[in-house]
Formats: C-alpha cells, sequence, structure tokens
C-alpha cells in the first residue's frame, strides 16, 4: 500500500505542475484560427463587394432622428446580450424551510431527565448556493447553510445537555464549495468541498464510504440528504467509456451521531474522550475508482484508503484508562447495474481489511459485504425497490457478540421503497422500510410521506415515523421515538 500511496502522490503532483506549464499548443491553435478568420481581408476587395458595403453605409451620415428605430432595437439587443452573459455568468439558487416534529411516544421521564414529549423540534433553515463561471473551461461553487431550532428556546434550555444545546439549537455550515475545471482534453480536475457518490444501492451504503452522514436523526431523511461535504482533490480522465478517477482527501470527517442526551443517544453514560486524527497531509486518505458504462448498463470498480467511521476501544500505552479512536481501513470492492425494461437490476460488493471492535481493540478483522437491489418502474407513476445487504466478518471472534458490539459473524440489512406520484407529479406518496437481522428484529423503521408542490418553489410534506429497537447499535433504545412531522420549503 506504501507503493499505491506513493504513486498516487506523484500522480497528484505532477498535474499540478501541469497547471504552471504554459500551453503553447494552445496559443499556437488560437493563432491559427484567428489567421484563418482573418483570410481575404487583406486581399483587394471586388467592385461588387464594394458596392455592397456602400449600400449598407446609406444613411448612416444623415443625423439620426425619431424615425430612426434601428439604433434603439440595436442597443436594446446590446443590453439583452449584456443581462444574459451576466445570469450565464453567476447564478444563484437555494432555499427557505420550517420543519417542526411532535414526539408522540415518550413516556414520563425520570427525575432529572429530558423530557422529550411533544414539540422536539421547530427548525427554520436556510441554503444558498452560488455557481460562477471562470473562464471557458472552469467554473465554481460555494454553497452554506445555516439553521436555528426554536423548538429548544420554547421548551427551556436549561432542560437539555450542553452536547445537545452545542450542536442542535443552531448551526453555520460551509457545503460544497469547489473549483473545477479541465486540465486537458480527456483531464478534469475539481478542488474543494465536495460530495461523491459510490455505488448505485440507495438506501443502504456498500462501497459509498468517501462521506460520513449525518446520524444525528436515524430515518427521518434520506441518504443523499445526509451526506456531508469533505475537502478534496479530485482528478477524472476519460478514455472512451471509462472514467478514471483519483482523490487525495486531506480533511478526517466522521458521521455525525447523536450527542449525549438527545432523545436518539444509545446509552445512560457521557462517551469517552475520543481520539480523531487531525486533518492534513499526514493523515491523508487515498480512493481510486473506475467506471464504464455502456449500453444497458455500466460498472465500477473502487479502492479506498481510509479511516473508519465507527470507533473501537484504545487502551492508552500506561493502561491508566481507554479512549475511542478509529483504525485505518483499505476497501476493494464493485458495482454493477443492468437495465432490463421497466426492471433495474443492482450489485454491490466491498471487501474491507483493517477493521477493529470494543471488545477485541487488539485484533484486526476483515469483513466482505454483499448488496442487490432491484427496481421496478413498470406501474403507472410509482416505482418499487429493493435493496438486502449481508455482511460477514472473518475469523470471527464469539466475543464479538457481547456488549456494546453486539455483533453476529454474519448480519444481514435490508430496505423496501415505494412512491407513488398524481395529479402531474405534484402530489407525491413515499413509503421506506428499513431493518436489520433476518427477522427484521434487530432493529427497524418506517417512514411515511406526503407532500405536495402548492406552486413552483413551495413544497409542503409531512409524515409519519415508526423505529422499532433492537440489538443493532444506534437502534438499542429507539423504539420509543416515534414522531410526527411537518415541512413547508420554498426553493429559488
Amino acid at each position: 500500500m506504501k507503493i499505491i500511496k506513493a504513486l498516487l502522490s506523484i500522480f497528484f503532483a505532477s498535474l499540478c505542475l501541469i497547471l504552471w506549464q504554459p500551453v503553447f499548443p494552445e496559443i499556437a491553435t488560437a493563432e491559427e484560427d484567428l489567421d484563418s478568420l482573418i483570410e481575404g481581408f487583406e486581399d483587394e476587395p471586388v467592385n461588387a463587394s464594394e458596392e455592397s458595403f456602400d449600400h449598407l453605409l446609406d444613411g448612416f451620415e444623415e443625423p439620426q432622428g425619431e424615425d430612426s428605430p434601428q439604433v434603439i432595437e440595436d442597443e436594446n439587443a446590446a443590453s439583452q446580450n449584456e443581462n444574459k452573459y451576466k445570469v450565464d455568468a453567476i447564478s444563484f439558487k437555494g432555499h427557505a424551510s420550517v420543519r417542526s416534529t411532535y414526539n408522540y411516544a415518550h413516556e414520563k421521564p425520570e427525575a432529572n431527565e429530558t423530557d422529550w414529549r411533544g414539540l422536539s423540534s421547530l427548525r427554520s433553515e436556510v441554503m444558498l448556493e452560488i455557481d460562477t463561471k471562470l473562464g471557458k473551461n472552469w467554473s465554481a461553487r460555494i454553497s452554506g447553510s445555516a439553521f436555528y431550532d426554536a423548538a429548544y428556546d420554547i421548551n427551556g434550555r436549561d432542560s437539555y445537555t450542553d452536547d445537545v444545546q452545542d450542536n442542535y439549537i443552531e448551526d453555520v455550515e460551509l457545503l460544497e464549495t469547489y473549483v473545477q475545471g479541465s486540465l486537458l482534453r480527456y483531464l478534469d480536475v475539481k478542488a474543494g468541498r465536495q460530495i461523491v457518490v459510490w455505488g448505485n444501492l440507495d438506501n443502504i451504503r456498500v462501497t459509498d464510504i468517501l462521506n460520513p452522514l449525518n446520524l444525528r436523526e436515524i430515518g427521518t431523511t434520506d441518504i443523499e440528504d445526509r451526506r456531508l461535504p469533505v475537502n478534496m482533490l479530485k482528478i477524472d480522465a476519460y478514455l472512451s467509456n471509462w472514467t478514471f478517477s483519483g482523490f487525495a482527501i486531506p480533511e478526517i470527517r466522521f458521521n455525525e451521531v447523536p450527542e449525549y442526551g438527545s432523545d436518539f443517544y444509545p446509552a445512560d453514560l457521557p462517551p469517552l474522550r475520543e481520539d480523531k486524527p487531525e486533518s492534513g497531509f499526514e493523515n491523508m486518505e487515498y480512493a481510486l475508482s473506475i467506471r464504464g458504462v455502456f449500453s444497458g448498463w455500466d460498472v465500477a470498480f473502487y479502492w479506498a484508503d481510509v479511516y473508519s467511521d465507527a470507533s473501537y476501544l484504545k487502551q492508552l500505552p500506561d493502561f491508566s484508562q481507554v479512549e475511542l479512536a478509529h483504525a485505518n481501513l483499505k476497501l476493494y470492492g464493485a458495482a454493477v447495474d443492468v437495465a432490463l425494461g421497466n426492471w433495474l437490476l443492482k450489485a454491490e460488493v466491498a471487501h474491507i481489511t483493517g477493521l477493529k471492535y470494543f471488545n477485541t481493540a487488539d485484533e484486526t478483522y476483515s469483513r466482505t459485504d454483499v448488496g442487490a437491489g432491484i427496481e421496478f418502474s413498470g406501474f403507472s407513476e410509482a416505482m418499487l425497490s429493493l435493496e438486502v445487504v449481508q455482511r460477514h466478518i472473518h475469523d470471527y471472534d464469539d466475543v464479538l457478540e457481547n456488549e456494546p458490539d453486539n455483533l453476529k459473524r454474519v448480519s444481514t440489512q435490508s430496505a423496501a421503497m415505494l412512491t407513488k406520484t398524481w395529479l402531474n407529479e405534484t402530489l407525491s406518496l413515499t413509503i421506506l422500510a428499513s431493518a436489520f437481522g433476518t427477522d427484521l428484529k434487530k432493529g427497524s423503521f418506517q417512514r411515511y410521506e406526503l407532500a405536495y408542490d402548492i406552486s413552483d418553489g413551495l413544497l409542503v410534506k409531512g409524515g409519519w415515523v415508526a423505529y422499532q429497537s433492537g440489538s443493532t447499535n444506534g437502534f438499542n433504545n429507539i423504539g420509543d421515538n416515534d414522531r410526527l412531522f411537518l415541512e413547508c420549503k420554498y426553493s429559488f
């Protein structure tokens, strides 16, 4: 792996040097094109051309009066073209939303416990995205969001832990922010805060590991809305039907898990101190992907050298105490999907090495994840999908079955989704069910969501999320978090 890292470092460094090289071929081409355009203008014009030119100039020597609308039209056209250029050069979009949730399943809390009954969230959010062109082949994007949750002030901040107050009441975050462009006709570069999606399953992750997730409220939103952007350098090379992508990721970022004191936090005690690798070149993460797109099917291959989002229990050198740490992982994966009429067949596989767990911190494990999915869109304005993933831990130790790992040698996760639209796709219903275990008793949730486009840009949706507790981490004490939600969102 050191060799691969070295080659990748050389690869990225070489590409950076390319950026500083004078583009002589492009200059030469531009000169040739200019010569081609002006070819013949230095020749003596024929008489017919002189007569035509004189005819075109008729009237321009006379003073312009109110009977000369052509000049006004030309000025208006120029103004319109100028405004069009400005609009194309920079564009804005975003949304403003208000979302409320109501917990109805919680029982009366014990003394000194937070009361999560009733209104649990009244969150206002604004997101803005700015795109601009930086020349012919380059562009940039800046996006960010900010939110404030009034429910915590309504209910009284003193009833919540410091961790909840620090992370749930208000926040400002820089979202996808990057510069991208073409170095060569077959070579693109993208640098900055990005979201990169690997694999083809929509509701369960197998190879999709480059971006962490927001897991503070499991099941309330889809995965695509929970990915967190990460600073990285991405380089794409194109060869026929294939795209070769290399990634260098200096920012180390992990899943945002429920904070101590929240209704989704799985334990009664606060978490241990966590040793997180510092962002920078010393702990750089690397990844490679190769994707081929063909008629009716596509295939992709993946390799990654990253830190695990999940933590394990690490003994300090002096044996005085323990802390949470993150293992270094290697992923080797592949994905394929095939379109057959109204059917879409999907498959993913990932082999992961370097895994560490709480109960056997000194041991390292490998795991193979295999996933399959199927989508059927032959219904009238409806789509049905089913995904199943099985994870197999190699060299399994029975102690992993105990808390806090709660891991079986073989574990199963499944998800089913139904979407249906009416009224020219202005009214939509989404039902998502996700579960762990072959008996569906290791933890699960179901989300029922109805959305209506009142007008262009104005959306109202509401629904219900139901949870079932299980031994899977994150679902230990989740069964009383059932909630209703209502959201109004204006997009511009």
